[in-house]
């Protein structure tokens, strides 16, 4: 028990309602008016660009530093509160909480989970693009060198013809046109890249949710003051990384400005989710329920954010993207564009 020994005397002097529910009034403005700064910046960018030469180069560029930042939110903010809330003294000293890693266990539920959306929803865009898959089609399997062995033997069967009836010009037919088939996959990428920026957006959330419902119950002035600056930076961030997800999705301006405005007011509406739980119940931030609670929400959601960043983000860009393999300067761009994310998120847990 000596673990939960604390500072009771700092702990009570900063222990202050009234002061805390007025920074925590103070935040609500503070952050989402961050919030709106950093996922706008993007899409502003990107409408900016629209229809100029650079559009796709700048759009990749923000779409990368998008996925530094999401990845670095799941891996250096989101994961380690999740460890810590299920290893504090108040919940490590319970059983089963003591006797099984749960964060890392509800992480790989919500990888998985992620994959499973990923999965279904990409089958049924598919089927909707192409109808029910009867082994045809673009994007129906063929073995690998099936198409050039058949070119050879129709070309063999024709050379054959010839000679036996004594002319050599044969006639080859031109390959078929691909405009349809590469109109296809265009639509479907268009298509996931939309459903990429939606999972974000839910597993985004859930994070925010977390964050703004723990600065809600929290009666400690010490804690909040520091947290109101760091979180607004924090926002900022994490909307240039939606944003940019968001931007590249192509969505209509209703569901675009619907979009950011649900991340905007998520962290204010959890922190009067928070002052409200704790009005109601009297639990604060440090009590057992809450930091189980804490724990494996985030647990789930830093699984959505890693699968959905490393997968649907990172792989997709840097080995399947035709623009980024043509331009040799664009994949090193990329990369710092990623770093430099990345290391922006990382920078502010010394924070928040």
């Amino acid at each position: 028990m000596s673990g939960c020994v604390t500072d009771r005397a700092r702990e009570l002097a900063c222990r202050d309602s009234r002061a805390a529910s007025h920074l925590k009034v103070i935040s609500i403005f503070v952050i989402f008016l961050t919030s709106v700064a950093g996922i706008s910046f993007p899409v502003l960018l990107a409408r900016f660009f629209h229809g100029k030469a650079a559009y796709d180069r700048a759009v990749l560029l923000i779409k990368c530093f998008a996925a530094g930042v999401i990845l670095s939110t799941s891996l250096v903010h989101v994961l380690p509160e999740a460890f810590d809330s299920l290893s504090d003294c108040a919940v490590a000293s319970r059983h089963p909480w003591r006797d099984f890693p749960f964060a890392g266990l509800v992480t790989l539920l919500g990888a998985l989970l992620a994959l499973f959306v990923d999965l279904a929803a990409s089958s049924h865009v598919e089927h909707t693009i192409h109808g029910p898959s009867k082994g045809t089609g673009p994007l129906a399997y063929k073995p690998l060198g099936a198409e050039e062995v058949q070119q050879q033997e129709k070309k063999f069967a024709e050379l054959e013809l010839a000679v036996e009836s004594g002319a050599l010009n044969f006639h080859v037919d031109p390959a078929p046109s691909d405009s349809s088939s590469s109109s296809s996959e265009q639509q479907l990428a268009k298509l996931k890249q939309r459903l990429v920026s939606q999972v974000l957006e839910i597993g985004i959330i859930f994070h925010s949710v977390i964050i703004g419902v723990t600065m809600g119950m929290s009666q400690n002035q010490c804690t909040i003051k520091p947290l109101v600056a760091a979180l607004a930076f924090h926002q900022i961030f994490e909307g240039m990384g939606l944003g940019g997800c968001i931007a590249q999705a192509g969505f209509n301006f209703g569901t675009t400005a619907y979009m950011c405005f649900m991340f905007a007011v998520t962290t204010p509406m959890g922190i009067v989710l928070g002052m409200i739980v704790f009005s109601i119940t009297g639990y604060d931030d440090s009590n057992a329920n809450t930091l189980i609670m804490e724990g494996l929400l985030g647990s789930l959601s830093s699984g959505i954010l890693i699968y959905m960043a490393l997968v649907d983000l990172i792989a997709v860009d840097f080995f399947h993207n035709k623009l980024m393999g043509s331009i040799p300067w664009l994949k090193k761009a990329s990369f710092i564009a990623l770093a430099v994310g990345s290391t922006s998120m990382s920078i502010l847990a010394l924070w928040a």
